[in-house]
């Protein structure tokens, strides 16, 4: 099945991609291996050829890298899949105890991108993204290791997560013209604070990729259509699910919008994929926007 596509950086994926964190990690139970495998495959089955992780997506502190190792062992089992972009992320800690920080030095930096080019089995990494700041650093000069990571070869594009405005436009001058492949962010219904981060990136020919797009793992995506009862509305009158019609709204809001819903089964994934196809009306945006006013 082929999906229609978005630009992201030097890649053309899929318009909805996956989002592999609940695979290993999250509120809902974490399934198990071949659940897991049938998930990824299941989006692979669905067109998306873009798919989001973390080396540090894992059950426990000691088992880093456990998402990334799990996509890689999916797509090896699945066959030709050098169309698929892979994206994870560095920058977070976790330690003995389940202590969470940050860490954004160069030798931190480099040491997570070799593992998680193991971990993902693989000699370049598609996107590599910087998961979220370490505010005792200046900004600007960690973007400067992942520059050199890049110029070195070990990663293809840069993207950064959970920036603000002042912190895109730093990666922007640090990577230069073009050199800003992403933005992560969280953006859903009922969190739409990165709306002003999302059309910054629009302005710039930068991808936006919100993250929990859905409301989050849980609850949240499954009550979208309850809490926001004008997508459960406009999901019955066009024979869909309120899910399918959150991420349509989301990719109408710039051609630079890749939404990455996250997924532990495989019919959730395969339902998120079917909104690439899913054109909203004037009316229905219009509908949409009017209940956050």
């Amino acid at each position: 099945m082929t999906l229609p596509t978005r630009t992201l950086g030097p890649f053309t994926v899929s318009a909805i991609g996956l989002g592999a964190m609940p695979l290993s990690m999250g509120a809902n139970v974490r399934p198990d291996k071949e659940q897991a495998i049938a998930t990824i495959h299941a989006a692979l089955d669905a067109g998306v050829t873009f798919i989001d992780t973390a080396d540090c997506y894992a059950p426990s502190w000691d088992t880093m890298g456990h998402n990334e190792a799990l996509v890689a062992e999916a797509l090896a089992a699945y066959g030709d899949t050098s169309h698929v972009t892979v994206a994870t992320k560095g920058g977070i800690t976790r330690a003995d105890g389940e202590v969470w920080g940050r860490d954004g030095s160069p030798e931190h930096l480099r040491a997570a991108v070799e593992a998680s080019l193991r971990n993902l089995r693989t000699d370049v990494i598609d996107l590599y993204q910087w998961h979220r700041p370490d505010r005792w650093r200046v900004y600007g000069e960690v973007v400067e290791t992942f520059k050199a990571l890049q110029d070195e070869g070990k990663i293809k594009a840069v993207g950064i997560s959970n920036a603000n405005i002042e912190e895109i436009d730093v990666a922007l001058e640090v990577l230069g013209e073009g050199g800003l492949a992403s933005v992560q962010n969280q953006f859903a219904p009922n969190f739409r604070s990165s709306r002003e981060e999302m059309e910054h990136c629009g302005e710039h020919g930068v991808a936006f990729l919100p993250w929990s797009p859905l409301g989050g793992t849980g609850q949240g995506s499954k009550d979208v259509g309850l809490s926001y009862p004008v997508f459960h509305e406009i999901g019955a009158e066009r024979g869909v699910s309120p899910q399918q019609v959150v991420l349509a709204w989301e990719l109408s809001l710039g051609d630079h919008v890749i939404p990455i819903p996250g997924a532990s089964r495989p019919a959730s994934i395969s339902d998120s994929a079917q909104a690439a196809g899913l054109p909203l009306s004037t009316d229905e945006i219009a509908r949409i926007e009017g209940q956050f006013s």
